[in-house]
């Protein structure tokens, strides 16, 4: 046989030998880095979780990563018949968002403590599911009564409190769910704690004339800002509000009879929210209220629509869209937990007239009302969970109006969801 260095068993030679030295490096940097990491008083803790959602809907609904992550029945789309293409039942079981997360303290800088953590799933917004990506990953620095936060975590409108659900979009659309790249400062002030936040995007992006993009707050310069105050006066009880701050440019150039202009193109509004929290023994009411403005980033309704054009170069100007959201959440129990979820949300239109309907931009925008239920049992154990949910969801869609941005001529569509759940914690 003729040799070559391309041939079959040359090939699987060189394989193997690739293989045996990468498996013996990555042997190294476990062995060599637990060691460097030990004289320099860093310690290690992992944790995550195994899960299986096993889930049926009675029609189909704006849910990404392939249905786990439920917001809201979409509505009619007739056919050439007239029947709706949505009146589609749909369901199935997924794993892939198991979790693996890696918690890090270090030694002090000073007087601060220094922590780390570091998060993934497979549970992408992508179509991609089999690649593990970034859930969380920064640094802290923690000086008692005051912390610094440098990296991706939750949003800050996320909150302190937060519903108990068992879907993985934890209360979504009412309540924000988004992770992202942050500044993020709190300082203790008796039983008051201020938060103050610098927030950039990655994985849960504005909407746009391009559709989901960084570019708008990319080009824009101007980070979301968040304050914000918790105070836990006495007991069981925490409460607490913020102020949400949005600066994007949906276009830096415009296209108007066949020349291009450079337009200088901003919508800046802000978002308000207060939220009340009883933690009990056994017994929990948490309740949460927005109002919100151009937070689909959040993954909540809302978003923003032209207002004017100008004639010479096409430059647009907008106006965001209003949304009143409100929820609350009562559990009982421990090992037997069980609990209630209602969710509402109404299109309070847009500050100046729209200029068209196709001209606006954001999630849910042809919802006048949006009210959802959710009932749910699960049996804790240590280390494992069981759970079922039944969660039925109405939405009224209809048209925009124009001079005010607010949905008429409605019509009700309605979504049973229900959801069995196997988690296994580590």
């Amino acid at each position: 046989m003729e040799f070559s260095i391309f041939g079959p068993y040359n090939l699987i030679s060189i394989i193997r030998l690739k293989m045996k030295k990468s498996i013996l490096l990555l042997i190294a940097l476990l062995t060599f880095f637990p060691m460097r990491a030990q004289k320099g008083d860093f310690t290690y803790k992992f944790y995550g979780f195994v899960r299986g959602d096993l889930f049926y809907n009675s029609r189909a609904n704006m849910a990404p990563i392939d249905g786990n992550f439920y917001l809201y029945p979409l509505g009619k789309s007739p056919d050439a018949n007239g029947k709706d293409l949505n009146a589609t039942p749909n369901g199935s079981f997924y794993t892939f968002t198991s979790r693996l997360g890696l918690d890090v303290t270090g030694p002090n800088v000073g007087k601060a403590r220094t922590a780390a953590k570091i998060e993934t799933d497979f549970g992408g917004f992508s179509g991609s599911h089999t690649m593990l990506r970034l859930r969380q990953a920064y640094v802290s620095l923690d000086w008692g009564r005051s912390d610094l936060l440098v990296g991706v975590t939750w949003h800050p409108l996320f909150g302190a409190v937060v519903p108990d659900v068992l879907n993985l979009s934890t209360g979504a659309p009412y309540q924000p769910f988004n992770r992202s790249p942050q500044l993020r400062f709190r300082q203790k002030l008796g039983k008051a704690q201020l938060s103050a936040a610098l927030v950039w995007q990655l994985q849960y992006l504005s909407n746009g004339p391009m559709g989901m993009s960084e570019d708008y707050i990319k080009n824009s310069c101007v980070p979301e800002g968040f304050l914000g105050v918790d105070v836990v006066p006495s007991g069981p009880w925490l409460w607490g509000a913020g102020v949400h701050v949005i600066s994007l440019k949906p276009r830096t150039s415009s296209t108007l009879e066949g020349e291009t202009y450079r337009v200088n193109e901003r919508m800046t509004t802000f978002s308000c929210e207060a939220h009340l929290k009883y933690q009990g023994k056994n017994f929990t009411f948490a309740a949460k209220s927005f109002w919100a403005s151009a937070l689909d980033q959040v993954a909540m309704l809302g978003g923003y629509g032209v207002s004017s054009i100008d004639p010479a170069t096409g430059e647009q100007g907008y106006t965001p869209f209003r949304q009143s959201t409100s929820w609350v959440n009562l559990t009982y129990g421990s090992k037997w937990k069980a609990a209630f979820f209602l969710g509402y949300t109404k299109n309070l239109g847009t500050d100046s007239p729209l200029v068209s309907a196709d001209k606006v931009y954001g999630m849910g925008l042809d919802i006048d009302q949006l009210v959802t239920v959710n009932v749910n049992l699960s049996y804790n154990l240590p280390h494992w969970q069981f759970g079922f949910e039944y969660c039925p969801a109405t939405a009224l869609y209809g048209t925009n109006d124009l001079a005010t941005g607010r949905v008429g001529q409605t019509y009700a569509v309605t979504n049973h969801r229900i959801l069995g759940l196997m988690m296994y914690y580590f």
